[in-house]
């Protein structure tokens, strides 16, 4: 196997034996395998697997000693579901008994449709992220699982296996057949056609010809005309059949009936209803996968200009190239020259018409100017410190502690602020995204900043700080090593980077990470309000977008934030796994949420999968639902408007179906009728009429 250089090899087969299959009766006997919230029963050759409902309900098998699985080409299991309802799942293999589910590990996601039975595969090597995507092409009866491992595991010392289920809102049921391991074959030459979709399959929706264009923007234009928006909604896409309260001339929140609301400049109710990445287009990386692609384009040929060197590479072989964005060249060939601006205004009309409201995150500029509220976003750039907190999947943390922070908050806000500001339109700011707040396990999860400032060299602000803040406390590194019991010599010994005893107790030292972190988290959050503030008065600051989160994060941000974000990918929310922030009785906006499914054309499902679309759009409609009813939320904005690349985003190689619409500005109809059904309840159900 081999990616990069002068070309790449797009078929393999692994022509090992196949093993034998797993003796669930051994397993279980033995006390390899067992369940984690989930009660297990074997079942001749299979393993019935009942879950409950809780954070991540699991069933593994332990593998002691660790087996090696380098030669063994795919996993290969089949998964019975008895229940009415599809379920989503996940599998994880560990190469370690510490994985976490971030680090030493890898793990693909798929669905099963209800009261059914499907075949999966799971790639062992080579994986799909080795040619720059997150999952294969089909293999005919089997569903692909597409791998998620950015820094790589040892498939030579695997420790465990496990299938998860992530935030089931009822008891389910789940039968796993026998596991074998087989050799494969994949063939990658010629899989993308000259419109981005896969070459090689036929499926409802797929372009066949480049006059389907014209045809389709046709009879669109003619049913937007016919349906612009559903009735009952203010010129906000606020609730014009509901009370009317204070009109301020901007988006607020308040609470109405015991229920948390975001008010439109109006005065009238509004729920966030919305779709991220509105007329933002993705490339696929082609430096070093030219095989994989058909008649693409030739330097000065028709749509050329979409080929653009690139080198925002996070994750994947190929760190920098030439990149195709196949989304613009099928908008030009749909909408002419003017396709910009009147494929942004076709995609506006689009979500008024399905019953949306909102234009959500990272969203092209020129979408605001046809009149749909929106999110304005910005991320804090500039040459001021960061710190490493253990997570660190986008980036490391900004140290706040650099006097350069405040400034780059200023100028990243910036110009962005002088086009925004005041704008009735503008439901407020999100600053950021699932940034590093904390590391791994109960210790660094939670004060990760903490142990990420001690490990920092002596230069970094945060440390500077922290030593600051215990030497102000302490006087005596005496004091400080009774208290926390360690053994420093001297104060200089806390300056060069500090690694702490594994054997000490870290209950002795929590009282002054947890201070450090909450003075740290205090610096961030009131900077970035304040600087909000300053740039757009009246504006609404939304928050951070939590994905990653610690509850002393949540605390303060609800301290300064006018609105909590976070960004969750489950099937729905359950009120119970909330708890703890609604006591805090802020208004929730979701930034982030979707599903995906495999059957038309695309290779990866998504962070929640679906057996197909018509599951797909049910799952939807429940994870909306389920927002609605909770009374703290006040929106939530799917992720994301079109599709990813079929081969991978240039940025880590995600392949997922998760648009409203396909590659060729096709919506999918089942999810366009699940979100006009949803735009119609939206406002009474929410209500509760």
């Amino acid at each position: 196997m081999h990616a990069g250089g002068s070309g790449v090899i797009t078929a393999w087969c692994l022509a090992m034996a196949m093993g034998p299959t797993w003796d669930w009766q051994a397993l279980v006997e033995s006390g390899r395998a067992e369940g984690n919230a989930a009660e297990l029963r074997v079942d001749g050759s299979s393993l019935r697997v009942r879950f409950s409902v809780a954070d991540w309900p699991n069933a593994s098998v332990r593998f002691d000693p660790p087996e090696d699985w380098s030669q063994r080409g795919r996993l290969v299991f089949t998964l019975e579901n008895p229940g009415p309802k599809a379920v989503p799942f996940s599998i994880r293999v560990d190469d370690a008994a510490d994985s976490d589910g971030v680090r030493k590990c890898t793990y693909g996601t798929g669905s099963v449709a209800a009261k059914s039975k499907t075949t999966f595969w799971f790639a062992l090597g080579p994986t799909p992220m080795d040619y720059g995507m997150r999952a294969f092409t089909p293999i005919q009866g089997m569903a692909a699982l597409g791998n998620s491992s950015f820094a790589g595991i040892d498939f030579r010392k695997v420790y465990r296996w496990q299938i998860f289920l992530s935030h089931p809102s009822e008891p389910c049921e789940l039968v796993v057949g026998p596991v074998r391991f087989e050799p494969w074959s994949s063939e990658l030459k010629g899989i993308c056609d000259r419109f981005g979709q896969f070459a090689k399959a036929d499926w409802p929706g797929k372009l066949k010809s480049e006059s389907e264009f014209a045809r389709d923007r046709e009879r669109e234009e003619a049913e937007l005309a016919r349906s612009p928006q559903p009735p009952e909604r203010d010129r906000f896409g606020g609730w014009l059949a509901g009370p009317k309260l204070e009109a301020t001339g901007r988006f607020r929140a308040e609470k109405v009936n015991g229920k948390w609301w975001l008010v439109d400049p109006d005065g009238r109710l509004f729920f966030s209803f919305g779709s991220n990445c509105v007329g933002m287009e993705e490339q696929t990386m082609i430096t070093g996968r030219e095989e994989f692609f058909l008649d693409l384009p030739k330097a000065g040929e028709p749509y050329s200009e979409f080929l653009q060197p690139s080198a925002f590479v996070l994750y994947g072989p190929t760190k920098s190239g030439t990149a195709y964005s196949f989304a613009p060249a099928n908008l030009k060939r749909k909408y002419g020259e003017r396709w910009e601006e009147r494929s942004q205004e076709t995609a506006v009309r689009r979500l008024c018409s399905w019953g949306m409201n909102t234009i959500g995150n990272w969203s092209h500029g020129g979408t605001y100017r046809f009149g749909l509220p929106f999110v304005a976003t910005f991320h804090i750039e500039g040459n001021h410190a960061r710190l490493a907190t253990g997570v660190d999947y986008w980036g490391k943390m900004h140290d706040v502690f650099d006097p350069k922070f405040a400034e780059s908050v200023r100028n990243s806000l910036g110009d962005r602020a002088k086009w925004v500001a005041g704008n009735p339109f503008c439901i407020g700011w999100f600053v950021d995204n699932e940034l590093s707040w904390g590391g791994y396990g109960e210790e660094g999860g939670r004060f990760g900043i903490a142990y990420g400032a001690l490990n920092a060299e002596p230069d970094q602000p945060a440390k500077r700080e922290f030593l600051r803040q215990l030497r102000q406390k302490y006087g005596a590194i005496e004091r400080l090593n009774e208290k926390w019991g360690t053994a420093f010599a001297s104060w200089a010994d806390m300056e060069k980077p500090v690694g702490l005893p594994a054997d000490s107790d870290p209950a002795r030292r929590r009282e002054d990470l947890l201070a450090f972190c909450r003075s740290f988290l205090e610096r961030y959050f009131q900077t970035v309000r304040d600087e909000v503030k300053a740039a757009d008065p009246k504006a609404m600051y939304l928050g951070p977008r939590f994905a990653w989160r610690t509850p002393d994060a949540v605390e303060v941000c609800a301290k300064y934030a006018d609105c909590l974000s976070f960004n969750i990918y489950a099937p729905s929310v359950r009120p119970e796994e909330w708890a703890d922030v609604a006591k805090l009785d802020k208004p929730i906006l979701i930034g982030e949420f979707h599903m995906g499914a495999t059957d038309r054309g695309m290779f990866h499902t998504g962070l929640v999968g679906a057996p197909d679309q018509k599951a797909r759009a049910e799952m939807y409609q429940t994870y909306v639902r389920s927002v609605l009813d909770h009374p703290n939320f006040v929106g939530c904005h799917w992720f994301q408007y079109r599709d990813q690349p079929l081969t991978g985003r240039v940025l880590d190689g995600e392949c997922y179906n998760i648009g409203l619409v396909s590659v060729v500005d096709r919506p999918y109809p089942e999810m366009v009728e699940a979100t006009k059904r949803l735009g119609r309840e939206l406002y009474r159900r929410r209500y509760g009429r």
